[in-house]
């Protein structure tokens, strides 16, 4: 055991073994009498760690997952982005999660997986979440039919309602990974001169919008847990923060249809969006419904000025996408 302790994380990971450390926080954290590895679910971005599902000897659960962050001595991003900015941006994008889970989870509306236990240990962060798989919600999602885009629009729209007007206090003052202040260096990269040029106001048009709550931040179709029943969960909040829900509607959208699908179903995702957050919201808000339905294309001209810096050749890039920007810069 002694020289099991001395093993580097890759390996522990591979053949299945925990630090001591970890494995008595969990013990600790969940009343189990013994705990292993079953499986390294994936990999966090950019070599930062890695999410696990861990089995429970007599526990009121019969396994959960660990997200378990660690500093890497080398960042290796796939698309090549490797800077300090970019390893600051993801330091406080954990730091943002811990909170979440720790301060403001609890009040969503939105279902989403309970949190048993958090602690940092140095450079390492650890995460003791629901096994949503164990929970009822094993299905990922490559392709969706409308009735489980709708359910995701639900997810979101009881996730906005549940935070319209508070302040985000240690998360993300805005949110969204992409957001501009957050990413000069991809906006220093754009070739798109006019959409250059636009960005700064876009991104003040957004923040400045009267009706504010928390937006995930990374409201991507793979973010979604489904049952079989075709309720979902989200996961991942390390971008949350301030900010118009039409940020994550839009990056949604855009994560699971294509082109001449967003543009035919524009106006039906935000009917049914918006249907579900007048009933979530306390009271129905006509104003805060008109002011977001004009920013949803705000939204999606923000989402592709950053991609078109991170990434040129992305096949989110499309002619919808040019054309409704075009159309934002226009009417700017």
């Amino acid at each position: 055991m002694g020289f099991v302790a001395y093993l580097p994380p890759a390996f522990c990971y591979l053949y299945g073994l925990m630090k001591a450390s970890l494995r008595a926080f969990i013990l600790e954290q969940t009343g189990a009498s013994s705990c292993y590895q079953k499986e390294v679910i994936q990999e966090l971005w950019s070599g930062y760690g890695k999410i696990l599902r861990i089995g429970l000897d007599n526990a009121d659960v019969a396994s959960v997952v660990v997200k378990h962050v660690q500093i890497p001595m080398h960042s290796n991003h796939p698309r090549g982005w490797n800077t300090d900015m970019g390893h600051q941006r993801k330091l406080k994008s954990y730091r943002v999660e811990t909170t979440w889970y720790d301060r403001y989870s609890k009040v969503s509306a939105a279902r989403l997986p309970q949190c048993l236990g958090i602690e940092t240990q140095g450079d390492e962060v650890i995460m003791i979440l629901e096994d949503l798989d164990a929970a009822g919600y094993p299905l990922r999602k490559g392709t969706v039919s409308w009735a489980e885009i709708a359910a995701c629009l639900e997810w979101l729209a009881g996730f906005h309602a549940s935070y319209m007007g508070q302040t985000p206090e240690g998360l993300w003052d805005v949110g969204t990974y992409w957001h501009l202040e957050t990413r000069p260096q991809e906006l220093e990269a754009l070739e798109d001169l006019k959409l250059k040029a636009a960005a700064p106001i876009i991104d003040e048009k957004l923040n400045n919008c009267t009706y504010k709550t928390f937006v995930h931040g990374d409201a991507k179709l793979a973010n979604f847990c489904f049952s079989k029943d075709g309720q979902v969960s989200g996961i991942d909040f390390q971008y949350v923060g301030g900010g118009c829900g039409m940020k994550d509607v839009a990056y949604f959208i855009g994560s699971c249809l294509r082109e001449k699908d967003c543009e035919r179903l524009e106006a039906k995702i935000l009917d049914t969006y918006f249907g579900y957050l007048q009933g979530a919201l306390a009271a129905p808000n006509e104003a805060l419904e008109a002011e977001w339905r004009a920013l949803y294309r705000v939204a999606w001209a923000d989402f592709h000025r950053f991609l078109k810096g991170w990434s040129p050749g992305h096949w989110k890039i499309n002619s919808y996408s040019e054309r409704i920007t075009a159309e934002v810069i226009d009417n700017l």
